[in-house]
């Protein structure tokens, strides 16, 4: 009781306030989201996203390596496809040669210790811009289900560290770990999106992968049929089970800071890793109050970070990744 006990002694200056700091923060923590478009020498600014770009394969590599050079190593692989190549069942999404295929062995090629898990999911080869295949203005859980198999063992059989299905779809966890276990790749692992929010958001992502969804008679106009209402919790918790007990190695919340409740909610339930994906509406949220001056953005990206970190995560995916592991190693 006080004066007994007054506790700014423990915050009287930098030296004490390290000492008994409860959260630490290193590059090591972070995961870099990056988009790969096809071509040569691409390098296509995403305007919503100050920053952030679709580069090409040869750019993608240079930035892995200056990734691997900052202490970040973990990468997320999202793919920008030609129009072309899309329809309504994602079948470019399994081609050996495709644009995600072709990454992930440049990538482990280039940096072989770098931790690579593409993204699984249908919407950047979809017509209708859904994580999934659709049948009579429905997306369908099984027959997507199928399709997200046969992605992540072409994703496996590239070269991948981890995959990693975003999709929401239910049992695409045991579907995805049985193939892989019954085609060799026991190690490969599985970084499952358990508890995502179907989240305004996510606006800047789907700009920079052209991928929201289409604005069609007898098609979806959201994604709430399979993501997840952002008013449950306890629903996050149900998720977040369920994909351990079905062979997911890593569990993610997305989004990351309106969610942090979520994130110490499963990192309490579940006994593996929490990854937390602070997303394309937060990063840009921060860059455009940085640009017009109403905030510190240095101070804001960190003190962000740190909070996620708090919260329970134990890998955060995020686009300040690069800024934020050189500002730490200074």
């Amino acid at each position: 009781m006080f004066p007994l006990q007054r506790d700014r002694r423990l915050r009287t200056n930098e030296s004490i306030r390290s000492l008994v700091r409860e959260t630490s923060l290193s590059p090591q923590d972070f995961m870099l989201p990056m988009f790969v478009a096809e071509g040569k020498d691409v390098k296509i600014p995403i305007a919503s996203m100050p920053g952030i770009y679709r580069h090409s394969l040869n750019h993608t590599v240079a930035e892995v390596k200056e990734a691997w050079d900052l202490g970040i190593r973990a990468v997320n692989l999202y793919v920008k496809v030609s129009e072309n190549l899309k329809d309504n069942t994602g079948k470019e999404a399994w081609n050996k040669d495709g644009l995600m295929q072709q990454t992930i062995k440049a990538i482990k090629d280039a940096v072989p210790e770098m931790i690579v898990m593409p993204d699984v999911a249908l919407d950047p080869y979809s017509i209708y811009g859904h994580d999934g295949i659709i049948e009579k203005g429905y997306v369908v859980n099984d027959a997507t289900v199928d399709a997200l198999t046969r992605m992540s063992l072409s994703h496996a059989e590239a070269g991948a560290d981890f995959v990693a299905p975003s999709d929401m779809m239910d049992g695409r966890v045991l579907a995805i770990r049985k193939a892989l276990e019954q085609n060799g790749h026991h190690n490969v692992g599985i970084m499952s999106y358990s508890a995502k929010y179907a989240s305004a958001f996510y606006g800047p992502f789907r700009e920079a992968l052209d991928s929201a969804p289409v604005d069609a008679q007898e098609i979806p106009k959201d994604k709430k049929t399979y993501q997840m209402d952002y008013a449950n919790r306890i629903e996050a918790i149900k998720e977040a089970l369920h994909d351990v007990e079905e062979g997911a190695d890593i569990v993610m919340v997305k989004p990351g800071i309106a969610y942090l409740d979520i994130v110490r909610e499963v990192k309490n339930a579940v006994n593996v890793p929490v990854s937390v994906y602070h997303v394309s509406g937060e990063y840009a949220m921060i860059k455009a109050a940085a640009e017009r001056g109403w905030l510190d953005h240095d101070k804001i990206m960190i003190e962000q970070l740190y909070c996620i970190k708090r919260a329970g995560a134990s890998i955060i995916s995020t686009y300040f990744a690069k800024e934020a592991a050189a500002l730490l190693n200074k």
